[in-house]
């Protein structure tokens, strides 16, 4: 009986440490690695995708892999995003399906609530930009007016279309905050205007004719030709409650295609555009 009793103790403290250890392994774990697929997806060289990963929402990092994987973007920016959920993330994109990233974090908050970590070493929470290209010239900042939470944006310099370009990456004020975005897309448009080609991903928390957008759209088109500041423009909805919110502004670029779809593991769609940046 002893012995029998010791087995189901091992046994059962065996079961708990694979269940520890399976969300959290490392890209070297075999735990990860026996779900690999066989073939490896390919980059598209020309897509830029923007995502609200939703924080906190239930969703594996797996799952958001398998997302991203999907589409094969050559960049991504993500907001509402845990940097530990980003660089697992990450490590599964290359594991899984044979994608090469390379991350940056924008300023990002110290969040216990959303992302976990120890009381004294909380979570980092915010923006990140995932590259297939090397990314330079890093620039993180916050907005002089966050709104009910800490808001800024990042941007990087990276090859898009095999050519230089530069990428921002933002997240505007909640909703209910019209003159906070206002304020935010000043400052956005300014650092947006002293580059003749660049591309800005982002959840904006505004509908395209809301007036505190006005900035954006005097400087940039969106990659859906269809969708503008005006009342009558046909924007497709990013968002779960049937509102545009996430956008793929282009300054001195020209859209080929471009895709919102709607994600089982957020509350805000994936929206990519296919960029020609000749």
């Amino acid at each position: 009986m002893a012995k029998g009793r010791t087995q189901l103790i091992a046994g059962a403290v065996i079961v708990a440490c694979l269940v520890l250890i399976g969300p959290t392994a490392p890209s070297s774990s075999p735990f990860v690695r026996s779900g690999a697929v066989d073939a490896a997806v390919d980059v598209v060289p020309n897509r830029v995708m923007t995502w609200n990963l939703c924080n906190p929402c239930e969703g594996s990092n797996v799952d958001r892999a398998s997302e991203i994987a999907s589409y094969a973007p050559q960049v991504v920016g993500l907001q509402e995003a845990c940097v530990g959920d980003v660089e697992r993330i990450k490590d599964y994109l290359e594991d899984l399906y044979g994608l090469t990233y390379r991350v940056e974090f924008g300023s990002v908050l110290r969040s216990w609530g959303r992302c976990g970590g120890a009381p004294w070493s909380p979570g980092g929470y915010g923006q990140a930009i995932l590259s297939a290209a090397p990314m330079r010239d890093l620039v993180t900042a916050e907005y002089p007016d966050g709104g009910s939470e800490d808001r800024g944006y990042m941007a990087v310099t990276t090859t898009v279309d095999g050519r230089p370009l530069r990428v921002f990456n933002t997240h505007f004020a909640e909703r209910r905050q019209e003159t906070v975005r206002a304020g935010q897309a000043r400052v956005l448009a300014a650092e947006v205007a002293r580059h003749d080609r660049a591309v800005v991903l982002g959840d904006f928390n505004a509908v395209p004719d809301a007036p505190e957008l006005a900035p954006m759209w005097a400087l940039a088109v969106d990659v859906d030709p269809r969708c503008g500041p005006s009342s009558t423009g046909d924007c497709e909805p990013t968002t779960d409650w049937q509102s545009t919110f996430d956008y793929v502004f282009l300054r001195g670029l020209v859209p080929t295609g471009h895709a919102v779809r709607p994600s089982s593991y957020s509350d805000h769609h994936v929206l990519y555009g296919d960029l020609d940046a000749s």
